[in-house]
């Protein structure tokens, strides 16, 4: 006896429905993990909420598709609270040692000052990663022309044809001074 699979209850629905219908029952589930959270765990809600308000601020200030800031400053953020937490889970999980967490001047600098670094990584990193892709760019292009030389002194100039372009020259094709690099005025 052959089984027939059930249609999705998204079928008939087009992608931008089917789309918003999962984000509305990823956000219920989320809504429902929350109030369980606060139901049973309140101290550690307490704690969270305070000690990743710089979170909150970088997610809702990274507005780029990638949230690259968000994601550093979170992941950094919650490395600073995370301390706080498995502290009040193994010695006393109220109300009062949450309050007495977030009210200690050092918790608060080792939270916050984790999230800073975060900044600081989002701020640093990728200026020098680019300047690293540059250099390797940059070597390969002198790798490549180093290798036309060789080949062009082996089988003379007509084998590159009008593509041989060494650094020394390339600034001079431009003659003419409208700066698109090909000696010709283009008016």
């Amino acid at each position: 006896m052959a089984t027939m699979a059930k249609p999705s209850p998204n079928a008939g629905q087009p992608d931008g429905q089917k789309a918003q219908s999962d984000r509305a029952a990823l956000m219920l589930v989320g809504v429902f993990a929350l109030l369980g959270l606060f139901v049973f765990s309140l101290p550690t809600v307490i704690v969270l909420f305070i000690g990743m308000l710089p979170s909150l601020v970088a997610i809702i200030i990274d507005r780029s598709e990638e949230r690259y800031a968000a994601i550093s400053v979170t992941s950094m953020n919650f490395c600073g609270v995370f301390p706080s937490i498995l502290e009040l889970w193994t010695n006393d999980h109220t109300i009062a040692a949450a309050s007495n967490t977030v009210t200690d001047v050092f918790s608060l600098a080792v939270m916050f000052g984790a999230a800073a670094f975060g900044w600081m990584i989002y701020s640093s990193v990728p200026p020098v990663i680019a300047q690293f892709l540059a250099q390797l760019a940059q070597r390969r292009v002198n790798i490549l022309q180093a290798q036309q030389r060789k080949i062009v002194d082996e089988w003379g100039p007509s084998v590159a044809g009008d593509h041989t372009v060494s650094t020394d020259e390339q600034s001079d094709a431009d003659d003419d001074g409208d700066g698109d690099g090909d000696g010709k005025n283009d008016e």
